[in-house]
């Protein structure tokens, strides 16, 4: 498999799963400025929306969206109990942690990383954030991880979507059990050897 990135940005989630799920896999720059990868290819030819992550099989099936990659990815590796069984409720309530994540917070961070957002609009942005991210707070409060006990791939995303609060301006040093929750996945081996692949940790 191949799993086309760009550091930082939201296929950090599938690259700690793929650590976490001890799949093997090649990682390929794709640079969201100039997409292009290293060697010059277009990135476009790879994904006609030009963004990352791309997950590619290696009959060369490609897989977009985040959500559906870790998930599939999830599902190689059913031992490391990374994702419920299909069919199970447990499973749809992944899904739904994976959808807020994706609609509530990945994608409004979107006007404070776009060039030519009006200032005065990035407060009421930030705002919104702030609320739903306290929600999650206040649902972290009693479980170690948002499934409960088990780490599992919304904690990839939500992880990875989180550490983007510090470079646009949301303040979330006030959510107490968010921190610890962040510190508990910073902490995992599996993260932390995807972060040092993105060149995000020395």
């Amino acid at each position: 498999m191949k799993l086309y990135y760009s550091p930082g940005a939201c296929s950090l989630s599938p690259h700690i799963v793929l650590h976490e799920a001890g799949l093997a896999y090649t990682p390929v720059l794709a640079s969201t400025k100039s997409h292009k990868l290293q060697d010059g290819t277009d990135f476009y030819t790879i994904n006609p929306l030009g963004y990352v992550p791309v997950l590619e099989l290696d009959d060369g099936t490609r897989l977009r969206e985040g959500p559906a990659i870790v998930q599939y990815l999830a599902d190689q590796a059913p031992h490391k109990n990374l994702a419920p069984a299909n069919g199970t409720l447990a499973r749809y309530r992944l899904q739904e942690w994976l959808t807020f994540i994706g609609t509530e917070l990945h994608k409004s961070f979107g006007p404070l990383f776009t060039p030519g957002t009006p200032e005065d609009y990035k407060p009421q942005v930030r705002e919104r954030l702030l609320g739903r991210l306290q929600w999650v707070d206040s649902e972290l409060a009693h479980k170690p991880y948002l499934m409960g006990e088990q780490f599992t791939v919304a904690d990839a995303y939500l992880f990875t979507v989180s550490n983007w609060c510090g470079h646009v301006g949301v303040d979330i040093s006030g959510l107490k059990h968010l921190a610890a929750y962040r510190e508990r996945i910073a902490a995992r081996p599996a993260v932390q050897a995807a972060m040092k692949a993105e060149g995000l940790l020395k």
